[in-house]
């Protein structure tokens, strides 16, 4: 039989594996507090954050964590290297304060080095002593994360300001993505750098929702589609989980594999609309059922999904998104059961 990660490789190639996966994106904002840590502790010790990493796998077996055993600082790598300011917390992930607003500002800024800017080094260092403690345990690391260009720009400028340059200022917007995405590519290729045996990428960035067709085609397009190619050959995730059901026709070309998107949007409609080009990963709702729900009312909704989705294969059970903060262990038991359930009746 299949491994879990072969299955996911197998769907994520929109085909049909032995058995559905499960797949959850998780992250700094669930593990704390899942751990019953401070938050600053599972940035700054890096035993207490592969104890808590490794301990996934023994108590979820069926699951397979997206990207796994991920060095991260919230959503703060990113936009330190620019040298926005960060706020810690011990209950959350940090904040980021957006450094000038004004797009002017960025006409001739250059791309950052991950090897020296900000919180870039640092994370590069403990992935690479990490991977190294793993490979000795017959583990490893099989993929690396980032922000997409979008969700990086705004960090620099504001979101207000991005959004409304893209109609006022496209010249500069634009030749702000065009650093951004260069950035972001020698990040992951960094990242990718540090591993033995990597396999894939994710990328995160809900800002593009929030674009009309015309502005994705126009100015976001090109940016997605340079850094998705520049891995081709790698697995390719992208998530973003603002409702974009005006956009799966464009997304569903812009060259990743596996979409994990909003549960706003009917599963049904995302797979009429993207076709056989992009294998989903959804969508069962991460807040309102996944923390607030029971364990029964994720379990419906996971076999709801998988009745409208995994017919004919390119189906990955999972929520809508990351995984919450305040996600029950029972609720994510209960998506491993109905997708056991499914498999069953197949």
């Amino acid at each position: 039989m299949s491994t879990n990660w072969e299955c996911f490789l197998t769907a994520a190639q929109r085909k049909q594996p032995d058995r559905v996966p499960v797949a959850l994106i998780v992250d700094s904002p669930w593990l704390p507090g899942y751990a019953g840590i401070d938050t600053r502790d599972y940035f700054l010790f890096p035993e207490k954050w592969l104890q808590i990493n490794l301990d996934l796998l023994k108590r979820f077996p069926d699951v397979v964590w997206i990207p796994g055993f991920w060095v991260e600082f919230g959503m703060a790598a990113e936009p330190s290297a620019f040298g926005c300011r960060m706020r810690f917390y011990p209950d959350r992930p940090p904040s980021i304060e957006p450094l000038v607003a004004d797009l002017e500002f960025w006409q001739n800024a250059a791309p950052v080095n991950p090897a020296e800017d900000g919180l870039m080094p640092l994370a590069l260092r403990l992935y690479g002593h990490m991977e190294e403690r793993l490979q000795a345990e017959g583990l490893g690391i099989r993929m690396v994360a980032a922000r997409g260009p979008l969700t990086a720009a705004s960090w620099l400028t504001g979101i207000t300001p991005l959004m409304e340059g893209m109609i006022t200022q496209p010249e500069m917007v634009n030749r702000l993505l065009e650093t951004v995405t260069t950035s972001l590519i020698r990040w992951l290729e960094a990242q990718l750098e540090t591993l033995k045996h990597p396999e894939g990428i994710l990328l995160l960035d809900d800002l593009v929702g929030m674009v009309s067709r015309r502005t994705y085609n126009n100015m976001v397009e090109p940016h997605l589609k340079r850094l998705f190619e520049h891995f081709s050959g790698l697995l390719r995730v992208y998530h973003n989980d603002t409702p974009c059901p005006h956009l799966l026709e464009s997304l569903s070309q812009a060259g990743f594999d596996v979409f994990n998107f909003s549960h706003e949007m009917d599963i049904a409609l995302v797979k009429e609309k993207m076709g056989d080009r992009v294998a989903l990963m959804g969508n069962v709702a991460p807040l309102d059922l996944g923390v607030r729900g029971s364990a029964e009312d994720v379990y419906r909704a996971g076999l709801e999904c998988l009745e409208k989705a995994a017919p004919g294969g390119g189906m990955i059970l999972s929520f809508g998104g990351g995984v919450s903060p305040g996600t029950p262990p029972e609720n994510i038991d209960a998506l491993v059961n109905a997708a056991k359930e499914w498999n069953n009746r197949i």
